[in-house]
């Protein structure tokens, strides 16, 4: 049997990377899966390649009218939610001689601001025993040169977190954090100026245990893991799928 059989999930963030390998996860173990991107092109793109049980919704997760709009999309599905990954954000490089208002504001609306009000608006749909999953990363909690709007806005998300647990907990709904490390992703390399980008990842793979980054697919599995009844006496955690980068 499949691990999610007649669950509901969502997936932002969906049209590439961690998201769209979740998306493809998730789908295949049984669920029916709604994921999001901010361009329709790619989100139906993203469908396609999926295919079955997925429904594409273009939606920006820092337009609070987005977030409510596909959240009628769901309630119209008529089940509820049972597992949300919110997933969408990003990052740039910045120093912080370099940093400016304007490009904090915008990681911390992204990744933090966005997680928050997707969260948020998705709360009336979520059935007991659902299951969030915030994504993490390991800048959280490593000093990484110019990265420090991108870490400071992922520790929040480490805070968010647990706090969320803690006020879920009377409904059941568990929240956990996934924590990737580097991850062969569009979202890492497009950070390397261009014609570097395997440069940046060989670097990457250095500072793991293992000595490579890691695939989207074993992020998703990890997801999976904590959407599932295999993780039900999981809420409020960290799991850790770094290759080893902050744990060895």
């Amino acid at each position: 049997m499949t691990q999610l059989a007649g669950k509901t999930a969502l997936v932002t963030g969906g049209t590439s990377g961690i998201g769209l390998a979740t998306a493809r996860r998730l789908a295949e173990e049984g669920a029916q899966v709604f994921l999001t991107g901010r361009s329709q092109p790619r989100v139906d793109e993203a469908v396609a390649t999926i295919g079955g049980s997925v429904r594409g919704v273009a939606s920006d997760i820092t337009r609070i009218k987005d977030l409510e709009h596909l959240a009628d999309v769901i309630r119209d599905h008529g089940s509820g939610l049972d597992v949300v990954f919110a997933n969408a954000g990003g990052g740039e490089f910045a120093t912080l001689e370099e940093e400016t208002p304007e490009h904090l504001a915008d990681t911390l609306n992204r990744n933090v601001g966005g997680t928050t009000f997707t969260v948020q608006k998705m709360l009336p749909l979520l059935n007991p025993g659902a299951s969030v999953v915030l994504a993490g990363s390991t800048a959280a909690s490593v000093g990484t040169p110019a990265f420090g709007a991108y870490a400071a806005s992922k520790a929040a998300i480490r805070s968010l977190g647990r706090t969320w647990a803690a006020e879920l907990a009377d409904r059941g709904i568990r929240v956990n954090t996934v924590v990737p490390g580097p991850v062969e992703t569009p979202g890492l390399t497009e950070l390397a100026p261009s014609g570097q980008e395997q440069a940046l990842l060989d670097e990457m793979a250095g500072s793991t245990a293992m000595g490579r980054v890691g695939r989207p697919e074993e992020i998703a599995n990890a997801v999976l893991f904590l959407a599932s009844d295999a993780s039900s006496f999981m809420t409020g955690s960290e799991l850790f799928v770094d290759g080893g980068a902050n744990q060895v």
